[in-house]
């Protein structure tokens, strides 16, 4: 099948560019202004922008958390991703200490496979160190799973800066990359246990307990870890001036340092935890919490100049029954918002309509660097013969009000409720198959595939 998308505009992250596009089978075969060739069928996107697939390279579907598991699986979480434009999921493979890791992958894999609408892969998560761990890294790379995370914070999920260092040295030595989580979890607890201890149990208590410098004072210690360890990081969701200026001295030193943030941090502010209404505060909880509104100005600019290298959503999403096993105890809420469904409207309406960010740089942010970021590139990220044909076509004049009661996650409630977009997603194309138009999944078999990814390209 030969598909000629005729009228469009083009995005890459070097820019825009007026030109049809030809797809053959799942891949793109030609790309230019007057397109000739023959094709099966032709859609006419005149006055649309064509991006390459979206890439979401950190979600948690069905993922344990707090006594409760998520309301999202990969059924639910990719079809809702596909219906936003994202073809490309990495998502993160938890094995429990005392686990394996291959345990941890042959679980999501039976998790996903078979029932993922867009394309994924998998991150794996490293929460203990010791030989056998050690021992089966380079089976990881051999699987396609060639980038890793770290915490420090969560007790279950956390290793010490000593075996941080160890296994940093080994990644490295392997040409992995490995994304942590940054979160002073002393300080947090001593804070957690004052607030209790003074009775404040609400949600207003979760940002005031992981304030931004103690998310600063963690990047700051990764990244001299990082630095002795001689091995390139990636700091996930980061939220603040202070934790990005870290970053800043850490590539004045040298080091090769990669950030994300998220659309929480670019579009909410701290307010929504203050709100009298218990289960509207809660619904915000999330780590590291969402910070105060000066924030927000600061990572955009930071975007803008290239010194955030990609925005993911961190989806984790909880019903607000779920959110409730929290509603005596903040430090209960199990932790975490939904964004796969929404994060390419938003940040074209936020970013690009509003000229904070280019196009091309909202290309980079959520395509091509994210690619090159977690070895997907040229395959993945980018618009041009021999990748594969991912296409979210989006209609500028398609505006239309956020409300979760249109959203097809399995939560029931949006972040991002009343938010006005400018414009819209008309449709998605997944390997060269219309997967999505005006918002409805065209097919309830989920069509994803595992992408076994090689070694950073960025």
């Amino acid at each position: 099948m030969r598909t000629l998308l005729k009228g469009g505009t083009v995005v890459s992250g070097a820019g825009m560019k007026r030109a049809d596009l030809l797809v053959d089978g799942e891949k793109v075969a030609a790309l230019g202004r007057n397109l000739r060739q023959e094709a099966d069928r032709v859609v006419d996107v005149s006055g649309c922008v064509l991006f390459p697939g979206l890439i979401d390279a950190h979600t948690h579907f069905d993922l344990d958390v707090a006594g409760t598991t998520t309301a999202d699986d990969f059924y639910s979480g990719s079809r809702a991703a596909l219906r936003g434009g994202t073809t490309t999921v990495i998502d993160f493979a938890c094995p429990n200490k005392g686990e394996s890791l291959h345990h941890g992958l042959d679980l999501w894999h039976q998790k996903a496979d078979g029932r993922t609408f867009c394309d994924y892969g998998f991150h794996m998560t490293i929460d203990d160190w010791n030989e056998s761990i050690r021992a089966e890294l380079p089976d990881m790379f051999a699987k396609g799973v060639s980038s890793f995370k770290m915490y420090m914070t969560y007790p279950a999920m956390m290793v010490g800066d000593r075996d941080m260092y160890w296994a940093l040295k080994e990644l490295k030595s392997l040409g992995g990359i490995c994304g942590v989580h940054c979160e002073n979890a002393g300080v947090i607890d001593g804070m957690i246990a004052e607030r209790k201890n003074a009775g404040e149990l609400s949600p207003a208590s979760h940002p005031l307990t992981r304030p931004p410098y103690l998310e600063a004072e963690a990047v700051s210690r990764l990244l001299r870890i990082a630095q002795a360890a001689d091995c390139p990081v990636v700091i996930v969701h980061l939220t603040n001036r202070e934790a990005l200026k870290e970053v800043e001295h850490a590539r004045q030193r040298g080091q090769k340092v990669y950030v994300e943030t998220c659309p929480q941090y670019l579009l909410l502010d701290e307010s929504v935890y203050f709100n009298e209404d218990w289960s509207q505060a809660a619904r915000y909880v999330c780590a590291p919490p969402i910070r105060e509104k000066a924030e927000q100005g600061y990572l955009w600019k930071a975007l803008k100049r290239g010194e955030i290298q990609t925005i993911s959503t961190d989806h984790c999403s909880f019903t607000l029954a779920q959110k409730e096993l929290g509603q005596e105890d903040f430090t209960k809420i199990p932790g975490g918002l939904p964004g796969v469904e929404t994060r390419g409207e938003l940040i074209w309406s936020y970013g690009v309509a509003k000229k904070r960010i280019t196009a091309a740089g909202m290309c980079r942010a959520l395509c091509e660097n994210p690619a090159r970021l977690y070895g997907l590139f040229p395959r993945k990220g980018v618009l041009k013969p021999g990748s594969d044909a991912d296409i979210v076509v989006y209609d500028p004049g398609a505006s239309h009000v956020i409300r979760a009661d249109d959203c097809i996650a399995n939560v029931d409630y949006n972040p991002y409720e009343g938010f006005v977009t400018a414009g819209g997603i008309r449709q998605v194309w997944l390997r060269g198959n219309l997967a999505v138009e005006n918002g409805r999944v065209l097919t309830e078999t989920p069509q994803g595939r595992f992408m076994a990814r090689g070694k950073c390209s960025l």
